[in-house]
């Protein structure tokens, strides 16, 4: 390790504080980079396999055809789960060494199951239990809806690390701690293991300062632009107080960055972040100081503003501001399902590509090379 990755930002942080580093991304050479840092995990979902192919088409190029020549019934939308499968397996390999060092509590790359699925437990559980099976140190990615929550309580029961995603609110967060705490206590119960899992539940803090951005624009509210940057972070600390407060077995992660605030205002938790790799490379870059400020409050006039004009962040920020069975239609949440559907369509859409290439674009080859 050289020197300027010695004291880079991040890696201050990971050897002074009990703030973790997490990759957004299951790219080798992003995942690299970022152990070297002091990464500990990654993550993995068909919104990342699409950027890892932009990325490294050239190391997967060939595992696609072998995959359609193999897989010779198989759908589009089955060869490109597989991939999801392939590609978070090949991260978790560089990963399995620190998840041996941590005891399970890091060193997991997380897999998401499929976004289609958020309303089915059944699904939601069946899936996550044959991608635990893939890999030792694979931790599940289960959205924060109500089917999720239920099959989050079953899946810690059987043994499967989870990290919940879709997250945006401090009563989600509460209904995941919940879940989680009944499924170790049955489990410990019947005399099994919980010592090495090592669950997480994500806060996707940069996607709730999109959400009230928007509801801001189409309600015309007017506010200091600058408040809506710390909407999140603001939920983050409010959850992470109340976790230390009824000493969840879980930890927070942040996701989803949009400026050094959603890695900056979480540093000296018992906390992981995660963000994606440009991110990681702006952090290193910069001369934010890396000092605790997990419990620095925001500033209460910018809470204050931000419960008075947001009926969403009220929502978010309250520890009884959504039932579990308005979760499916929480403006983020509906957005965020949305996209991550999209991507899996996409994905699906770039292995037919392979699979039935478009006759029209071969019939414009064979013009050019006459």
């Amino acid at each position: 390790m050289n020197q300027e990755t010695y004291n880079s930002p991040l890696h201050h942080m990971t050897r002074s504080t009990p703030t973790c580093l997490w990759n957004d991304s299951a790219s080798i050479e992003e995942l690299t980079y970022s152990m070297q840092h002091g990464a500990v995990g990654a993550t993995c979902n068909p919104v990342i396999v699409l950027h890892v192919l932009g990325k490294e088409m050239h190391l997967w190029k060939d595992r696609i055809n072998e995959l359609i020549e193999t897989m010779s019934s198989a759908t589009e939308d089955q060869i490109a789960w597989r991939l999801v499968e392939e590609i978070s397996v090949k991260g978790a390999a560089l990963l399995e060494p620190v998840f041996e060092r941590h005891g399970g509590k890091n060193g997991r790359l997380s897999i998401q199951t499929d976004p289609r699925l958020y309303r089915d437990t059944d699904a939601l559980v069946s899936q996550a239990l044959h991608f635990d099976r893939l890999a030792p140190n694979l931790i599940v990615k289960v959205p924060v809806t109500k089917a999720g929550v239920a099959a989050i309580e079953e899946l810690t029961y059987r043994g499967v690390s989870i990290n919940a995603t879709v997250s945006f609110a401090t009563s989600q967060c509460i209904a995941v701690a919940e879940a989680v705490e009944r499924g170790l206590t049955r489990r410990a119960g019947e005399g099994k293991d919980i010592d090495t899992m090592g669950p997480v539940c994500t806060i996707m803090v940069g996607r709730l300062d999109d959400w009230l951005k928007t509801v801001a624009d189409r309600q015309d509210v007017i506010t200091d632009p600058g408040y809506l940057e710390w909407a999140g972070v603001a939920t983050f600390k409010k959850t992470y107080k109340v976790f230390q407060e009824r000493r969840y077995r879980l930890r927070l992660l942040s996701a989803a960055f949009r400026n050094h605030l959603h890695w900056s205002e979480f540093i000296g938790g018992d906390v992981v972040i995660s963000p994606p790799y440009k991110w990681q490379l702006r952090y290193n870059a910069s001369d934010v100081e890396v000092i605790p400020r997990i419990d620095r409050p925001v500033d209460p006039k910018i809470t204050a503003e931000l419960l008075d004009k947001f009926i969403d962040f009220r929502r978010a920020y309250d520890e009884d501001g959504m039932r579990i069975e308005e979760f499916d239609t929480f403006g983020p949440t509906a957005r965020t399902l949305r996209q991550f559907i999209q991507a899996s369509l996409d994905l699906a859409g770039l292995i037919r590509d392979f699979m039935i290439p478009d006759p029209t674009r071969l019939l414009t080859i064979e013009d050019r090379d006459r």
